[in-house]
């Protein structure tokens, strides 16, 4: 089929990976086509996701920090509050947002036509036009980078009314005085601890014991009592048989064991999977894996030589910072640009309140695979700037090698767990030993110094280990 519109290089969604495929491409010198299926740049992540959530996030913050402060001012939410005034100011962010995108890929001139995108053959596809109309575009090299949807359970019907998913919950009108949250990953975590911290009264439901189950146990404990605290429910190790809306007042969950909890909203978080529905891969040869993601090699090539994929779409760890730099790696090696080795030390970021971050080997990692670890920890209520911030219900903590110097993860747990991180991700980076935190000075006081509290605590029990032998 002859096609409309061809280029060196077809990037398929504009969301972290995508931009940042199609930016590096132009940067090469290639011509660049980015498909969107929105009106918008950015892909769920901005529009749906990040943005709007974490929006949310800081003036849950500001409500829990007002509520700790009673001596200050005795704060509450009126009744029947609207929740789009505590996200306030999304539209500008929103839009500011998708102009600064818009400019740099002008700027870089990268040609963006806005349509549903489907594969003809391994080299074309056919865009079904927001406006309207069809046109056929081809591709030299191809990268598909669509990003993923919420999975809808078959025993749970999500009508976006009552019961929402991920992408619709911040679309209720009014706060609700309960929600039930299902599930025990990311966005169950960071939900349910933001609308708990809003005086929300939030029951979390999850088939495993303990949410959030690939981080660092202790994480995860400081998390749930966190949560706990602020008045939230968490049901662990429990299934889910039915869910409905009784037509009435209230959304019920019904659990296997007999239980059933009423609320008045409910969040299924059910994880999310790849957005390939009407990208119709099998026209250029592609199959999903049996977990339903595309499969690629180290290059992020998929099965089929010149079409690559990044982002949510091929997995873990489904950040947005690795799926940024995913986009410009899969550019480069499909228009043959030298790279450096991609670095294998990605902090998780996790912006629930508290927040939880960690990078490296989690204990539980590390005492399978070196044995006897040491572990140092700071709790946050014994750091003078812990004490100061209220920030009391957290930690540090460092992992290390047998040897007492091998720094192997770092993990906190703590409001500003994710800036915090880097220090230690740093450390991991350049293989420097734990007396590194030791040896040099921070700032005081500073969260910072929990570093050097956890330091110290491995360098004495290291003393105490070589004493022994």
């Amino acid at each position: 089929m002859m096609a409309d519109q061809s280029a060196d290089l077809i990037v398929i969604g504009s969301g972290p990976a995508g931009q940042k495929a199609a930016i590096q491409g132009a940067k090469a010198g290639q011509t660049v086509i980015l498909v969107e299926s929105s009106r918008e740049l950015g892909g769920s992540c901005v529009q749906r996701g990040t943005i709007p959530s974490k929006t949310l996030r800081e003036n849950a913050l500001r409500v829990k920090n007002m509520r700790l402060n009673a001596q200050l001012a005795n704060y509450k939410l009126p009744e029947d509050i609207e929740l789009n005034t505590l996200i306030n100011r999304l539209s500008e962010v929103l839009a500011a947002h998708d102009t600064y995108m818009r400019k740099q890929v002008e700027r870089n001139g990268v040609t963006c036509i806005h349509g549903k995108a489907a594969f003809i053959s391994p080299h074309q596809l056919n865009i079904t036009r927001v406006r309207g109309g069809n046109l056929v575009i081809e591709g030299k090299k191809i990268i598909i980078a669509t990003g993923s949807i919420p999975r809808k359970p078959d025993n749970i019907e999500v009508d976006h009314e009552h019961i929402f998913d991920s992408d619709s919950i911040l679309s209720m009108l009014y706060l609700p005085r309960s929600l039930t949250v299902l599930g025990g990953g990311v966005i169950a975590s960071e939900y349910a601890s933001i609308f708990q911290a809003l005086g929300v009264k939030v029951t979390m439901i999850d088939r495993y014991l303990r949410p959030l189950g690939f981080l660092d146990s202790d994480l995860t404990e400081t998390f749930v009592q966190a949560f706990e605290d602020m008045g939230g429910t968490w049901v662990g190790n429990s299934k889910v048989r039915r869910v409905y809306w009784n037509g009435f007042n209230a959304v019920i969950t019904e659990l296997d064991d007999g239980r059933t909890i009423s609320s008045d909203k409910l969040l299924c978080a059910a994880g999310r999977v790849s957005n390939v529905a009407d990208l119709k891969i099998e026209q250029a040869g592609l199959t999903l894996n049996e977990k339903g993601l595309i499969e690629v090699d180290a290059s992020l090539a998929t099965a089929v030589p010149h079409i690559y994929a990044a982002g949510d779409i091929i997995g873990p760890p489904s950040l947005a910072s690795a799926s940024m730099e995913q986009g410009r790696r899969a550019s480069s090696n499909a228009l043959g640009c030298p790279l450096g080795a991609m670095g294998d030390l990605i902090p998780s970021g996790i912006y629930s309140i508290p927040e939880l971050s960690g990078v490296g080997l989690t204990e539980e990692q590390a005492r399978k695979a070196y044995g006897d670890v040491i572990i140092g920890k700071a709790k946050f209520d014994e750091i003078a700037r812990g004490q100061i911030s209220g920030t009391q219900n957290g930690m540090l903590k460092i992992i290390c090698a047998p040897d007492g110097e091998k720094i192997l993860g770092v993990m906190i747990v703590c409001e500003g767990a994710t800036e915090l991180i880097h220090i230690g991700q740093m450390a991991l980076i350049t293989q420097s030993k734990v007396d590194i935190f030791v040896e040099n000075i921070f700032n005081f006081p500073t969260l910072a110094e929990a570093y050097r509290v956890a330091a110290l605590e491995i360098i004495g029990k290291r003393s105490a280990r070589q004493h022994v032998f």
